[in-house]
Protein backbone atom coordinates (compact mmCIF):
# COMPACT_ATOMS: atom_id res chain seq x y z
CA UNK A 1 0.00 0.00 0.00
CA UNK A 2 1.78 3.50 -0.92
CA UNK A 3 0.96 6.53 1.38
CA UNK A 4 0.78 9.75 -0.74
CA UNK A 5 3.90 11.88 -0.04
CA UNK A 6 3.82 14.71 2.61
CA UNK A 7 3.78 18.25 1.87
CA UNK A 8 7.07 20.10 3.13
CA UNK A 9 7.11 22.87 5.72
CA UNK A 10 10.24 24.21 4.38
CA UNK A 11 9.85 24.74 0.12
CA UNK A 12 12.96 24.60 -2.08
CA UNK A 13 13.31 26.65 -4.67
CA UNK A 14 10.36 28.60 -4.30
CA UNK A 15 8.34 25.30 -4.35
CA UNK A 16 6.33 23.27 -2.55
CA UNK A 17 7.82 19.75 -2.94
CA UNK A 18 6.59 16.48 -1.52
CA UNK A 19 8.30 14.14 0.29
CA UNK A 20 8.90 10.59 -0.43
CA UNK A 21 8.17 8.32 2.13
CA UNK A 22 9.72 4.69 1.42
CA UNK A 23 11.46 3.67 -1.60
CA UNK A 24 8.51 2.01 -3.11
CA UNK A 25 6.87 5.39 -3.78
CA UNK A 26 9.66 6.76 -6.23
CA UNK A 27 7.82 4.22 -9.01
CA UNK A 28 4.31 4.75 -7.58
CA UNK A 29 5.26 8.74 -8.05
CA UNK A 30 6.64 8.00 -11.29
CA UNK A 31 3.80 6.31 -13.13
CA UNK A 32 1.68 8.84 -11.50
CA UNK A 33 3.13 11.47 -12.99
CA UNK A 34 2.96 9.93 -16.34
CA UNK A 35 -0.35 9.23 -16.21
CA UNK A 36 -1.89 12.59 -15.09
CA UNK A 37 0.46 14.14 -17.36
CA UNK A 38 1.02 12.23 -20.25
CA UNK A 39 4.78 13.01 -20.06
CA UNK A 40 7.56 10.73 -19.45
CA UNK A 41 9.36 10.46 -15.90
CA UNK A 42 9.23 12.58 -12.98
CA UNK A 43 11.70 14.89 -11.29
CA UNK A 44 13.22 14.41 -8.06
CA UNK A 45 15.62 16.58 -6.08
CA UNK A 46 17.86 15.36 -2.92
CA UNK A 47 17.79 18.37 -0.95
CA UNK A 48 21.42 18.75 0.13
CA UNK A 49 24.12 21.21 0.08
CA UNK A 50 24.27 20.72 -3.84
CA UNK A 51 20.00 19.95 -4.49
CA UNK A 52 20.99 17.80 -6.78
CA UNK A 53 18.03 16.95 -9.36
CA UNK A 54 16.72 13.89 -11.61
CA UNK A 55 14.37 12.73 -13.23
CA UNK A 56 13.45 9.33 -13.20
CA UNK A 57 11.25 7.42 -15.74
CA UNK A 58 9.68 3.76 -15.68
CA UNK A 59 10.69 1.58 -18.39
CA UNK A 60 8.74 -1.38 -19.61
CA UNK A 61 10.21 -4.81 -20.30
CA UNK A 62 11.26 -4.50 -24.12
CA UNK A 63 10.80 -8.02 -26.20
CA UNK A 64 13.62 -6.98 -28.43
CA UNK A 65 17.28 -7.39 -26.82
CA UNK A 66 16.85 -4.06 -25.41
CA UNK A 67 17.20 -3.17 -21.81
CA UNK A 68 15.12 -5.34 -19.32
CA UNK A 69 11.89 -3.16 -17.09
CA UNK A 70 13.44 -0.73 -14.85
CA UNK A 71 13.73 2.60 -13.62
CA UNK A 72 16.58 5.10 -15.80
CA UNK A 73 17.48 7.53 -13.79
CA UNK A 74 18.43 11.20 -15.33
CA UNK A 75 21.23 13.81 -13.78
CA UNK A 76 19.67 17.19 -14.57
CA UNK A 77 22.14 20.24 -15.23
CA UNK A 78 21.22 23.65 -14.44
CA UNK A 79 18.52 24.44 -17.50
CA UNK A 80 17.28 20.81 -17.48
CA UNK A 81 19.40 19.09 -19.47
CA UNK A 82 19.89 15.57 -19.06
CA UNK A 83 24.11 15.03 -18.09
CA UNK A 84 23.92 11.54 -17.56
CA UNK A 85 21.46 8.57 -17.85
CA UNK A 86 21.52 5.25 -16.14
CA UNK A 87 19.34 2.30 -17.00
CA UNK A 88 19.17 0.47 -14.19
CA UNK A 89 17.53 -3.06 -12.82
CA UNK A 90 15.56 -3.02 -9.49
CA UNK A 91 18.58 -4.18 -7.62
CA UNK A 92 20.85 -1.90 -8.60
CA UNK A 93 18.41 1.15 -8.64
CA UNK A 94 17.84 0.10 -4.64
CA UNK A 95 21.61 1.01 -4.26
CA UNK A 96 20.93 4.43 -6.07
CA UNK A 97 21.46 7.86 -3.79
CA UNK A 98 18.21 8.69 -4.75
CA UNK A 99 16.84 5.72 -2.44
CA UNK A 100 19.78 6.63 0.29
CA UNK A 101 18.19 10.37 0.17
CA UNK A 102 14.81 8.90 0.60
CA UNK A 103 16.00 6.87 3.92
CA UNK A 104 17.60 10.02 5.00
CA UNK A 105 14.75 12.00 4.64
CA UNK A 106 16.27 13.97 1.73
CA UNK A 107 14.25 13.07 -1.24
CA UNK A 108 11.19 16.04 -2.39
CA UNK A 109 9.32 15.61 -6.18
CA UNK A 110 6.82 18.36 -6.89
CA UNK A 111 3.86 18.20 -7.31
CA UNK A 112 2.27 17.10 -10.24
CA UNK A 113 0.66 19.56 -12.46
CA UNK A 114 -1.79 18.52 -14.83
CA UNK A 115 -1.80 22.04 -16.94
CA UNK A 116 0.36 23.56 -18.75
Amino acid sequence: MHKLPQPTSQPLRRVRLLSVQAPEDIEYLVKESEVLTGRSGRTFVIASADRLVYRVHWQPLTESGGHAAGPVVERLGHPGEVLSRQHLQLWEFLEHSLVEAQAAGQLFTPPVRTTP
